[in-house]
């Protein structure tokens, strides 16, 4: 097994971790202010989401330069003292770096919008008459450029131009700069939307928004591997794909060693589960059954080619998982220990987003002033024009909106949670008096010691890496039951989803008269010897290792 495979990676959002400088968000000597807390926490990797310089129009996922450090986060000096202070903990760095596309304030761009004859101008995707192909942010995907009357391909917003992939001297740019940050001492790569990169040279269309042709595109495989040669060949690095609308036979092959593409890939099919009729903006319950089914389906798929998962909850552009799936009032410890273990014990590197291993919730926000994110404001002004009701619109924002996950991390009961000492850029729930990093250090049952665990047993319980899954109780409404199986030996991990009490009947084999059981999580206190008849308490949660 590969090293990132016993790994577990922490997600951090530097714009509300934490500022060393006290200003209204987070820098990356705030980061180093924590790196004590994180090696305690027992983290292996720091995927820390896009610092370098950006006019920060998608929130650093468009870049202007890729060898400078945006001044709102710090220094190359600071990221230097990141890398080594990080390095001294056995914590290595992971870079969230963008190469489908470039702000077009960067140099490349603007020297490629000047002339048609630029040396930059075949950098970028041009054509004379725009197709149908609609950007993911909305309306068209071309951008017209009244200098050189072309229009430019934006499979985003219209400042995020599309690199042409197809030119060789942009695969050459784009591995120099990568083993630039490989050199300086980074241990990995975080590539957004990286299965984006190859587009058909004809542009054709349909009457579809276009992502058919572009998504996991024709040459995407072979750019991959080319990446691969050029950076990744003879070094110990991780190198994450997050994956745009793809499918699962795509991801086995980008993640299955023979390929020589990537480590493991990220896929967000099982975040989509309360969106009705793939409607995000509608408040809904989540549909539990498709939720298991999209787990399974990707854990036996991955599994039988050979691939990796990614496994996560939460990001900067999710709400917060206990909010989503749990239960934040009443039971939201248990719940939130519950989400844990379904998630840890699968086969795949389990991600944690900051304040996660807290169980921090939404922030409740019910007033539009009180939100900051560009999707969530533009989206409440379509439905306020549209004669929707306030209520109906804010009940929507309240559960979906991407500013749920960017709330400042709660670490103790000072000014601002501690975050900082100035104002920060966006509110504190007011439950951080209670859910924070210090009230919850001196209590060996909160959520924080949970993760804590969980954390620790990856690298003491081999099943949990290399142990087959195999889904049990399918149907059931309210459970979520799997075994992990290997050399006679099995996990069997058991999660109430819902907040009443319900009883399962295990098959025979599962658990037998002579099988002995050893204990090895729970997120009840007391968890007697089970039989094949099972009690579950609400949101209950425990693993039992079985040998017969």
């Amino acid at each position: 097994m590969q090293d990132w495979q016993h790994s577990v990676i922490y997600q951090i959002y530097p714009k509300s971790f934490h500022s060393h400088a006290g200003n209204a968000t987070g820098d990356l000597l705030g980061i180093v202010d924590k790196l004590d807390y994180l090696k305690w926490l027992g983290v292996d990797y720091l995927w820390i989401t896009p610092f370098l310089r950006s006019p920060q129009r998608d929130n650093g996922y468009d870049i202007s330069d890729y060898y400078a450090i945006d001044p709102s986060y710090g220094t190359m000096a600071d990221c230097d003292l990141l890398i080594s202070e990080a390095a001294k903990r056995g914590i290595k760095l992971m870079l969230d770096i963008v190469v489908n596309h470039t702000s077009i304030e960067h140099a490349w761009f603007q020297q490629a919008r000047s002339s048609l004859d630029n040396p930059y101008r075949d950098f970028y995707i041009w054509r004379d008459q725009p197709n149908n192909w609609e950007s993911k942010f909305g309306g068209s995907a071309w951008e017209y450029e009244a200098q050189t009357g072309q229009y430019f391909l934006h499979l985003f917003d219209h400042t995020q131009a599309d690199l042409n992939w197809d030119n060789p001297k942009v695969r050459a740019e784009v591995f120099k700069m990568m083993r630039f940050w490989r050199d300086k001492g980074v241990g990995g790569f975080r590539l957004d939307v990286i299965n984006l990169i190859s587009k058909p040279a004809d542009f054709p269309e349909d009457n579809t928004d276009g992502r058919r042709f572009y998504t996991d595109g024709p040459n995407v495989h072979q750019y991959l591997q080319e990446m691969h040669r050029e950076v990744f060949a003879g070094h110990d690095l991780i190198n994450v794909g997050e994956m745009s609308s793809t499918r699962l036979e795509h991801c086995v092959r980008y993640s299955r060693p023979e390929s020589k593409e990537l480590s493991m890939t990220f896929n967000f099919h099982h975040l989509k589960v309360d969106y009705p009729n793939l409607q995000k903006w509608v408040r809904a319950d989540f549909d539990f059954q498709q939720l298991k089914r999209i787990f399974s389906d990707w854990q036996l798929g991955m599994q039988a080619g050979g691939g990796w998962n990614a496994l996560f909850w939460c990001n900067h552009d999710q709400p917060r998982v206990v909010s989503r799936f749990g239960d934040d009032g009443e039971y939201r410890v248990a719940s939130a220990k519950m989400l844990a273990t379904a998630l840890h014990f699968l086969q795949g590197t389990p991600f944690v987003y900051q304040g996660e291993e807290l169980g921090m919730t939404n922030p409740g926000f019910d007033r539009i002033e009180q939100y900051r994110d560009v999707e969530t404001l533009n989206i409440y002004r379509l439905k306020r024009d549209a004669g929707e009701s306030e209520v109906g619109n804010m009940a929507a924002i309240m559960q979906k909106s991407r500013d749920n996950g960017r709330t400042p991390m709660q670490w103790n009961t000072d000014a601002n949670a501690g975050f900082s000492r100035g104002e920060p850029w966006i509110g504190i729930p007011v439950n951080a008096a209670q859910i924070n990093v210090q009230s919850q250090l001196d209590d060996p049952e909160s959520v924080l010691h949970y993760y804590r665990a969980l954390i620790a047993m990856r690298r003491v319980e081999p099943l949990i890496l290399e142990g087959v899954y195999r889904p049990l109780l399918a149907e059931h409404a309210q459970v979520w039951a799997y075994l992990r199986e290997g050399q006679g030996e099995r996990l069997l991990v058991l999660n109430n989803f819902y907040g009443t009490p319900c009883q399962i009947e295990l098959p025979r084999e599962v658990i037998g008269e002579t099988t002995e059981q050893r204990l090895l999580i729970s997120n009840y206190p007391d968890c007697p010897a089970r039989t094949t008849q099972v009690s579950l308490r609400p949101y209950e949660s425990f693993v039992l290792h079985l040998t017969d």
